[in-house]
C-alpha cells in the first residue's frame, strides 16, 4: 500500500461531498441508540434546542435537534443554537472520558460556539453522564 493513501484525507474529501442530512441522519441514529440504551438522556434543559458537531478532519457536520426527549436530526443548513468542532481524537476522547471539555476548549483542540449557558448545561451534562463500560474498557480506564 502507498504511504501517499492518508484515510483521514479520504474520508474528509468523501465527508465534504455527503449531503449534510444524510451526515445527521447517521450521527443521530446512534445518539438515539445511546438515548435508548440509557447511555446518554439528555436533561430537560435541552428540549427544542439545536446542535451542530463538527468532525473537522472528516469534514462531517451533524444538525440535530432534542425534541420530545429524543435526538432528531436538523435538516437544514443554518446555525444552530450550540455548535462543537474538533476532530475525531478529540471527540474520541471526550466520549472515553480521557479528557475533559474544558481541557481541550483552552487547548484550543474543541472549538465551541453560540449560547454560552447551553454549552455549560451540555458541558455539565455530559462530564456527568456515565460512560458504558464497553467504552471503558476501550480506554483502558475501566474494569
Amino acid at each position: 500500500m502507498s504511504a501517499a493513501l492518508n484515510l483521514p484525507s479520504l474520508v474528509a474529501k468523501v465527508g465534504r461531498r455527503v449531503p449534510a442530512p444524510l451526515v445527521s441522519l447517521h450521527f443521530v441514529a446512534g445518539l438515539e441508540l445511546a438515548r435508548r440504551l440509557k447511555w446518554l438522556e439528555p436533561p430537560a434543559e435541552l428540549e427544542g434546542r439545536s446542535f451542530a458537531i463538527t468532525v473537522e478532519d472528516l469534514g462531517l457536520r451533524s444538525s440535530f435537534v432534542v425534541r420530545d426527549g429524543a435526538f432528531r436530526p436538523a435538516w437544514n443548513r443554518g446555525p444552530a443554537e450550540l455548535e462543537l468542532g474538533a476532530k475525531l481524537a478529540e471527540f474520541l476522547a471526550l466520549m472515553r472520558a480521557e479528557t475533559d471539555a474544558d481541557t481541550l476548549f483552552f487547548q484550543r483542540r474543541l472549538r465551541i460556539s453560540g449560547d454560552t449557558e447551553l454549552g455549560l448545561i451540555v458541558k455539565n451534562w455530559l462530564d456527568a453522564s456515565p460512560r458504558p463500560a464497553w467504552l471503558q474498557r476501550m480506554s483502558g480506564a475501566g474494569g
